[in-house]
């Protein structure tokens, strides 16, 4: 594993060098006198701390300020070619795996590559065989790598690197399996925390600080940003948006319960409710796939209401209304700037957006929506493992 100052955590100038690379990623290129005002420490210590990070690669002079008049002071920055972080994001039977570099640039990625996580340790030796072959095909200099970040559905503790769908043995969780494998340090995290991650500091975020992203996919998932800072809750299990108990419509969830919103706005629900309608002999551009298949699959769906097609179309409103109806109730407590729609779903473009505007407006409070912009995911599927990488670099600087 790559020994750098990054490892030596109770060190003064350490600790202090970690924080000028966090505030360069927070807020892009500084003088000396701007950082020596922001740690509270001296010209001549910001100036040697500067020119280590410069020596080790990690900064690089971007060229003079703008300022006018008088003499215009250098500007720092961080440096791409500093090294990589790697970015997995595991589904049910794919993953897709990004590149990024130190400064947070997409080097390299790919989607929907076939794997399948599996309960036992082969299967995790087995992926990190497939990581060191992604970046060898790519001519990625392995030696270059700081970091990996992996993400799953379901309930995941990135502190203890629990995953309640696919931890195996207690003593032996998954990102420790691949830590030691790979010989980097790895971190664990539920996919829509990252895919919220990633849409915070590479996507659809701006400036805002309250950011609630929404993945509609098969299920139903969320993440939060509070006050600029990735929201856990206090066993790292916050988000469970899916699971809202709101609807009256005797569904039984995939959890055991009955009425959770993901029964009625998420892939899965609207799957199962274009099924039913094909069952009762509704007409569709579904219905030679039904007859012929018996069922039909999210991608279809989606492909049938972006091809117009009418039950598929009247379906999404629903769902979308139930969404939306969800959101409302966010919006009313959290009170964001910013609502991000993600997920297989956000395929589904204005057909989805629409209606779960429409209800927005119906059920939230004026006063609390009124400063509140939903828009849709930026990085669609590049979200997640872009999100795992910026993961993987912040929990190496200690900003998570």
């Amino acid at each position: 594993m790559r020994t750098t100052f990054l490892d030596k955590k109770d060190n003064k100038n350490s600790i202090l060098k970690k924080t000028i690379l966090r505030l360069c990623i927070q807020s892009g290129e500084y003088s000396i006198a701007a950082l020596s005002e922001q740690l509270n420490t001296s010209v001549p210590t910001v100036t040697k701390l500067i020119g280590e990070l410069m020596d080790e690669g990690f900064m690089i002079e971007m060229g003079k300020s703008g300022t006018s008049g008088g003499r215009r002071p250098s500007i720092y920055g961080l440096n791409p070619d500093a090294g990589y972080f790697i970015g997995v994001d595991v589904r049910h039977s794919h993953a897709s795996v990004a590149v990024t570099d130190f400064k947070g640039g997409l080097v390299a990625f790919q989607d929907n590559i076939p794997f399948i996580l599996e309960l036992n340790e082969e299967s995790i030796h087995k992926m990190a065989r497939s990581i060191r072959t992604f970046m060898l095909e790519r001519e990625l200099d392995w030696n270059r790598v700081l970091g990996m970040g992996l993400s799953v559905a379901g309930r995941v503790n990135p502190k203890t690197g629990y995953s309640n769908l696919y931890s195996f043995d207690p003593d032996r969780p998954i990102n420790k399996v691949l830590s030691e494998d790979l010989d980097i340090p790895v971190v664990i995290e539920n996919d829509s925390r990252a895919m919220t991650y990633g849409e915070y500091l590479a996507g659809a975020v701006n400036k805002e600080k309250n950011v609630l992203f929404v993945n509609v996919s098969w299920g139903l998932g969320m993440g939060m940003i509070l006050d600029g800072r990735l929201y856990y809750g206090t066993s790292g299990y916050s988000g469970e948006f899916g699971h809202f108990p709101l609807l009256d419509n005797d569904q039984i969830c995939r959890c055991g319960k009955i009425g959770c919103l993901e029964t009625g706005a998420s892939g899965s629900a609207i799957v199962r409710m274009v099924t039913d309608q094909l069952r009762a002999g509704r007409a569709s551009s579904l219905a030679a796939i039904f007859k012929e298949q018996g069922k039909v699959n999210l991608n279809d769906v989606i492909k049938a209401i972006r091809e117009e097609d009418i039950l598929t179309i009247e379906t999404i409103e629903k769902v979308g209304s139930n969404l939306g109806r969800g959101l409302a109730g966010l919006i009313n407590v959290f009170n964001p700037q910013l609502v991000i729609i993600g997920g297989k779903m956000a395929l589904a473009g204005d057909y989805l957006l629409l209606p779960v505007r429409s209800a927005v407006k119906r059920h939230a409070q004026t006063i609390a929506n009124q400063d509140t912009t939903i828009r849709f995911t930026k990085l669609r599927s590049e979200a997640a493992p872009i999100g795992d990488c910026m993961l993987s670099r912040s929990h190496l600087l200690g900003i998570i």
